[in-house]
Formats: structure tokens, sequence, C-alpha cells
């Protein structure tokens, strides 16, 4: 008999295909397990359900990246973060839901698109089980980061270095994408890894520092939470069975925050 953590069968040579002997159907979902159809589909529909309840409130044509943006009074019942839901309300598990929330039609796309660019590449080379952790972490920390700079800092002449009452979106965990990557880079000795990855990092922090709205505490929260999660997990280890029982406990943690958040915002509106 072979174990389910043995690295080959010691009688034929074959090479475990690890997650318990699920992987070889899972990967019937793609390379990434499915990630980046996932991502983009819950993103999808809570982007509708924002448009949805905010009823009158709609913001069908707006400057920047407000076309077609959902009220703020929606994206805080479905789990907006920031310094005012986290500090001021006690709600500490919208840092779980705001990556999944989005401001506007260009915000969603253009997140989206990250997304199914980067999800496959840091599945292929961390692991899908990981990728999701990473992904969900990396929001966590950028949102934190965020919400806490708006609480503490927002006596600051500087726009900048506010920090921010409210804020949403995908951006945090796509920085975490990209810190693992340059994680991986570094700890592989892939140089063209590190180096694209990296350049993208810094392209996207310069264009959020031009930018104006753009939330640059959770880009650099989600960055170095991504790097240091890259790093607990060694990605040049190979993925194992308790890392996809992690990504799953990191979906039905976020889940859980957007229906608290929902049934607070319903027996608060009330």
């Amino acid at each position: 008999m072979v174990g389910v953590r043995d690295n080959k069968c010691y009688t034929c040579g074959r090479v475990n295909p690890g997650l318990w002997g699920f992987a070889p159907m899972l990967r019937q979902f793609g390379a990434d397990l499915g990630f980046a159809p996932l991502v983009v589909g819950a993103a999808s529909v809570l982007y509708v359900l924002t448009l949805v309840a905010s009823g009158s409130e709609l913001q069908v044509v707006g400057g920047g990246l407000s076309i077609l943006a959902p009220s703020i009074r929606a994206l805080v019942l479905f789990g907006a973060s920031g310094a005012v839901p986290v500090f001021a309300q006690g709600s500490w598990w919208t840092v779980l839901s705001a990556t999944w929330l989005h401001g506007g039609l260009l915000h969603i796309v253009f997140n989206m698109m990250w997304v199914r660019d980067l999800g496959p590449a840091t599945a292929d080379v961390v692991g899908p089980a990981r990728t999701v952790v990473i992904y969900t972490v990396a929001g966590v920390c950028g949102f934190f980061l965020s919400s806490f700079a708006g609480a503490a800092l927002r006596g600051l002449p500087i726009p900048l270095l506010h920090g921010a009452s409210f804020t949403i979106g995908a951006s945090a965990s796509i920085f975490g994408l990209l810190g693992a990557l340059v994680h991986y880079g570094r700890k592989s000795g892939s140089s063209l890894i590190h180096a694209e990855a990296k350049r993208y990092a810094v392209i996207l922090f310069v264009f959020g520092l031009i930018m104006p709205g753009v939330d640059n505490y959770a880009h650099a929260g989600g960055f170095l939470g991504g790097y240091a999660t890259s790093a607990f997990f060694n990605p040049m280890s190979r993925e194992r069975g308790d890392h996809m029982l992690l990504a799953v406990g990191c979906l039905l943690a976020t889940l859980l925050a957007i229906i608290f958040s929902v049934l607070r915002g319903f027996s608060l509106y009330r």
C-alpha cells in the first residue's frame, strides 16, 4: 500500500497525483482548477446584485470608473470594507468580502482581466489551492491596512496617505498574486517570472499614484500579504491535500462574510 503523502509508488514508480488522489478529477476544471472562472463569475454576480440593490441610487453615467456604479449603501450592504465599516461599525469581516465587490463597470472589467491573466499563471507555479489561499489572504491584508490607515491617518493633509473610509475591489488580491509570483521567481531563480511580475507591480503602483480614487494602501498590503503567504507555503514544495482544505475554508469564510453582511444590513435598514 502507498500512503497519500508518499511521493511515488515504490513498485511501479508512478508519481502520486496529490490532493489525496482527487487531483486527476479536479484537473478537469482546468490547470487552475477553475480559479479564474470562479472569481470572475462570483464577482460578476455580486456586481449585478449591488446594481439591483442600488435602486434609484444607481449611477448610470459618471466620470472615470464610475459608469454603472452601485451606491455606497448597496456596497456596504454586501460587505464593503474601510475605516468606517471595520472600525466605526465593527464589521471586521468585511476585509474578506470587499475583494469580491466593485464600484463600476470598468472597475470590474479591468480587475477581472488581470485575474484571468495572473490567476492561471500563479496556479501553474504555486498550485491552484495555494493560489486561492494567497488571493484571500492578500485581500484581507490589503483591506486591513487600508482600513487602519483610513482610521489612523485621516487627518493628514496629503490625500494619497489618507487610507480609505470605504474600499472595495479585487486589486488588493491581484497585487497578492503579483507578490506571490515575485517571491516564486526569487525563490526558484526564474529571472523571467521575477522580472515580469515585478514590472507589472511597479507599473500598477505608479498607475495607482496617478489615478484618483485608487486605494494604494490596499495594493501595498495585498502585495505584501501575497509575498508572505507564498513564502510561508514554500512554492517549491508540492501542493498537499491540506492546502485544498485551506482553500475551501477561505472560500467558505468569504461566503459567510458576505451573507453575514447582507443579513446584518437588512436588520439595520429595516
